[in-house]
């Protein structure tokens, strides 16, 4: 062992290696096909070079870190558009979820990142509750986990969706809906919905998230409620237009849609209740949806049947009976190991192309990383998932990722592996002994 000062000594101290897979099926997320016999090099982190090949190519024998892949897919890392990272398990109740000490919560938040990114998403965009002393930790190699875009806390009106009060307390915990941590902070009026959204840019948030309706977690604000005035949404979108971000807006119904489109909001969670004339009208906007599902299933499975009170029970179900299909989880505490089911879900009505363009091309424009992330081509991020099998035959084959994937690779580091090749990065491995 050697002894080297550093400031950070967490930091990689190595580059990725450059490596070259060959005899590779290439899944095309943007085309929707898989391109067979595909060589894809890596360097430095990123892919240098993607070609239509031969297994035999003499060229690949002469250098090093060349992997045979025997005709298994190559498919880029997925995207979840709507994860709570610090709603951590431990608690088997909504109201009991941020009783643990920040301490306690910030650990638990160190697994769910680690296990999130073993599900093989290797970005995430956490729409409450994350920090950017999370993403950064993470980004370092401090923290295992996805990639983190954040919005900080969210917004919420008094007695709106990110208000988690009871209804005894006051004005003394306004501050962040009860709790602290939280997924929201309480403002009203146009000068404090300024002052919210300046300092969550402030500390980082890369997009501002508002409640625009009324939620199914929350204790004080039915499903139709509309949330916010139209002066503050303006406010608090035309603030973040002038920071050169976006405003989405949590929001079910298709009043809570329409007034948030019509403020300026460019992103709708969840839009569980839209009506076709409310999509054209949003597609026309260009106004980015990330419906969520699996949440919706999974508060009606024991153990976690109580984990809403009888009124936000209800509203689920209301939820369950309405909804429509597209990428993005929302789940909180215990439940986030079921993931990977949205693909399932959704895979009894859109196409297998569809669902994993969702994942992977779609979200990583809504992420402002279209041909970045989402995709494996030159000039992109080595975010890639090896699998034994075609999604684009079998989406689910995502949602038993125990018996599909083959190894998960981050920025050209191998995070993860069922296979003799290579060898999992330090980074990821951090107690192996390195040869000398």
């Amino acid at each position: 062992m050697t002894n080297n000062l550093s400031v950070k000594p967490w930091l990689p101290q190595t580059p990725p290696p450059e490596v070259t897979f060959f005899n590779v099926n290439l899944v095309d997320t943007e085309l929707g096909e898989v391109v067979p016999n595909s060589i894809v090099k890596i360097k430095d982190g990123l892919i240098i070079d993607v070609t239509a090949g031969s297994a035999e190519s003499p060229s690949l024998l002469d250098g090093t870190g060349a992997v045979d892949l025997k005709g298994q897919y190559l498919c880029p890392g997925l995207i979840d558009c709507h994860v709570h990272l610090t709603a951590t398990p431990g608690a088997l109740s909504l109201k009991d979820l941020f009783s643990a000490s920040p301490n306690s919560i910030a650990y638990r938040t160190a697994f769910v990142a680690r296990e999130m990114l073993l599900r093989g998403f290797t970005t995430a965009r956490d729409t409450g509750g994350a920090d950017s002393s999370l993403r950064e930790a993470i980004r370092e190699g401090l923290i295992i986990g996805p990639r983190l875009f954040i919005a900080g806390k969210a917004l919420s009106q008094t007695g709106g969706h990110g208000d988690l009060r009871a209804s005894y307390e006051g004005e003394e915990h306004k501050c962040c809906g009860g709790h602290s941590p939280a997924f929201a902070r309480v403002c009203d009026g146009v000068p404090e919905c300024l002052s919210a959204v300046r300092d969550e840019l402030r500390q980082g948030a890369d997009f501002i998230k508002i409640m625009c309706g009324g939620g199914v977690a929350t204790p004080a604000d039915a499903l139709d409620m509309l949330q916010f005035t139209a002066e503050e949404i303006h406010a608090i979108t035309t603030t973040a237009k002038y920071s050169k971000t976006y405003v989405t807006a949590h929001a079910y119904t298709i009043d809570a849609i329409r007034h948030a489109v019509d403020n300026g909001v460019m992103g709708i969670e969840h839009g569980n209740f839209i009506d076709e004339e409310t999509a054209a009208y949003c597609t026309k906007k260009g106004v980015v949806f990330t419906p969520t599902l699996v949440t919706y299933k999974s508060m009606t499975r024991p153990p976690f049947d109580n984990f809403l009170d009888k009124f936000s029970q209800e509203k689920n179900r209301q939820v369950l009976a309405r909804a429509t299909i597209c990428y993005g989880s929302d789940l909180l505490a215990g439940l986030h190991s079921l993931q990977n089911e949205e693909f399932s879900i959704r895979s009894s009505v859109l196409s297998a192309k569809e669902i994993l363009q969702s994942a992977t091309v779609n979200a990583a424009k809504l992420l402002g990383m279209e041909n970045r992330l989402g995709c494996i081509k030159k000039g992109g991020i080595a975010d890639i998932l090896i699998l034994k099998s075609n999604p684009l035959e079998d989406i689910t084959i995502l949602d038993r990722i125990d018996e599909s994937l083959v190894a998960i690779i981050k920025e050209g580091r191998v995070v993860f592996k069922r296979s003799s090749w290579l060898a999992v990065d330090p980074m990821y491995d951090p107690c192996r002994v390195q040869a000398e």
